[in-house]
This record gives structure tokens, C-alpha cells and sequence, in this order.
């Protein structure tokens, strides 16, 4: 059976108990709200070899802005406990708000270079709190390796950045994004749609892929995310935050497909933010 710890003593401890036994361990932070995406990661951990897998469910508030949705963000932790078990989950951290960050916490993680632009544009200071709760659960669980999802393909290269830097003693694994069967990328905010607006989503991902054939086909990046940019509006989306062509690895702007590069976009369907990307890499020939 699963267990569910709240404190960093008894997650701390659990630990230590597989440790002496010689066993590997994986964590996977996220949000709650889990859906198949979710699980996948606690999959990609054990195929990597972790022999014990954590997952953390914790609503971060330090990465939500103030008239963002950290109130009605969903909050289902009988759910998410069973769906986590149900995957081979071996143990549950699910902090409260004062156990991560405690009366006089005054401390923050920022990341300069692939936190600039993009989503750190849109949502200022939303990757300090990313960095900051990040850097504890990794401290608080000391991980073989940790996984997270590709569809937050810049929150991704910012872990990967401050791993790094802090030389922090853990694999980052980045998992690939989980859609639905009309392309869609799972994400727990999927579920503020509405029916009409659910319909219209999938054409995020579609014109990305438009934007990838243009790429692929020699086309500027500046004129295809303006197309994409104006594809989207037409179809109800509004605003549209950014389409954009970056370099993988550094998230450097990139005009022509002479590198690996990520399409990455967001933009907002009536209350609902959506982010998705795409990878593309020029051809062997």
C-alpha cells in the first residue's frame, strides 16, 4: 500500500530506509489534478530504474501571480492517491503550505537566461517560485532522478539549468508530452473548459505543426509565428501570449531550422491558458 507523509521528516525518513537497503529513488512534484500525463512520469521514472518512486502533490502558491487561479486550482488528493498507487507509486509527500515555507522563510531561487522571455515574460516571477519549491523537494527527497514533463518544456530547461548551477546530485528526465486523440496536451487546467471551447483547443497543437512543416520547408521563423499568431485568433483563441521558435537546449531565438529547435505558444481559450510545444530538428541530409 501506498503511504501518504506530510512532513520533510518522515519523507526524509522513508528515504533513508531505501537507501540502506541499496535502493534508487525517483520523485515526481507535481500539482495534484493528475491525469494519465501525470502518471506517465511516475512510468518514465521506474523505466529509468528508479526501485521506489515519490510523488509530491503540492499547489505551489509562490508560482501563481495575484490574479491568477491558485484558489480554484483543483484540489483532489483521495483521487490523486489512489490514481498514483494504481501506477506503482510507492509513497505520497503532500505538504501543507506551512510545512514549505514556514514563518520567517526568506529565501528564493531565480534563474537568469532561459527563465527570460516566453512564459517569464507573461508571468513574472512565476519561475522563482518554480525554482525555489523545485531546489526543496529536491533537497527534501535527494532523488536518484526526477522527472517531469516535456509540455513545460521552459519550466523543464529551467530545472535543468539550476541543477547545474547548484550542483545538485540528481538526473533531471524530461518525459514526453501525453495528448488526447485529437492532439490536445493533457493539462489539469483543460478541465475549466467549456465544451464549446474543449472543440477549439486542439487547434494550438495543429498550427504548431503547420509552423514545423513551414520550418522544415525553409520558410523564417518571424513570418510563421505570425501566421500562427493570426491562425489562432482566428479560431477563438485571444490573446494569444506567444508563438515562438527557440533553440532546445538554451531557448535562444532561432530564425531557420539549422539547430534543434522547440515551437513553443500559449495562448488563452475564454478563462483557460494553454501552453503546448513541439520539437523539430533539421534533416540528416
Amino acid at each position: 500500500m501506498m503511504d501518504i507523509v506530510r512532513s520533510v521528516a518522515d519523507l526524509r525518513g522513508r528515504v533513508a530506509g531505501w537507501r540502506r537497503a541499496g535502493l534508487r529513488v525517483g520523485l515526481v512534484p507535481t500539482m495534484g489534478a493528475l491525469h494519465r500525463g501525470h502518471l506517465s512520469l511516475v512510468a518514465a521514472a521506474r523505466e529509468w530504474g528508479a526501485d521506489r518512486v515519490v510523488a509530491s502533490v503540492f499547489v505551489n502558491p509562490t508560482q501563481f501571480g495575484p490574479n491568477e487561479d491558485f484558489a480554484r486550482y483543483p484540489r483532489q488528493e483521495e483521487q490523486d492517491a489512489a490514481l498514483l498507487e494504481g501506477a506503482g507509486c510507492a509513497l505520497l509527500f503532500s505538504p501543507t503550505v506551512a510545512a514549505m515555507y514556514p514563518d520567517g522563510f526568506a529565501t528564493t531561487v531565480t534563474v537568469s537566461g532561459v527563465a527570460d522571455g516566453l512564459c517569464g515574460t507573461v508571468r513574472p516571477g512565476h519561475f522563482a517560485g518554480v525554482a525555489t519549491v523545485v531546489t526543496k523537494l529536491l533537497l527534501q527527497a535527494l532523488p536518484d532522478v526526477a522527472v517531469f514533463g516535456e509540455k513545460d518544456y521552459q519550466q523543464l530547461a529551467v530545472i535543468r539549468r539550476f541543477v547545474r548551477d547548484l550542483d545538485i546530485p540528481v538526473a533531471v528526465l524530461g518525459a514526453p508530452t501525453l495528448r488526447e486523440a485529437d492532439g490536445l496536451a493533457m493539462s489539469s487546467r483543460n478541465a475549466y473548459m467549456t465544451a464549446e471551447q474543449r472543440a477549439v483547443a486542439p487547434t494550438l497543437q495543429r498550427v504548431l505543426q503547420l509552423v514545423a512543416d513551414g520550418l522544415r520547408a525553409g520558410g523564417a521563423a518571424s513570418v510563421l509565428c505570425a501566421q500562427a499568431t493570426a491562425s489562432l485568433l482566428a479560431a477563438g483563441f485571444g490573446p494569444v501570449d506567444y508563438v515562438e521558435i527557440r533553440d532546445a537546449d538554451t531557448l535562444a531565438p532561432v530564425e531557420t531550422l539549422d539547430r534543434p529547435v522547440r515551437i513553443l505558444a500559449a495562448a488563452r481559450l475564454g478563462a483557460t491558458r494553454l501552453i503546448d510545444n513541439i520539437g523539430v530538428s533539421p534533416s540528416a541530409g
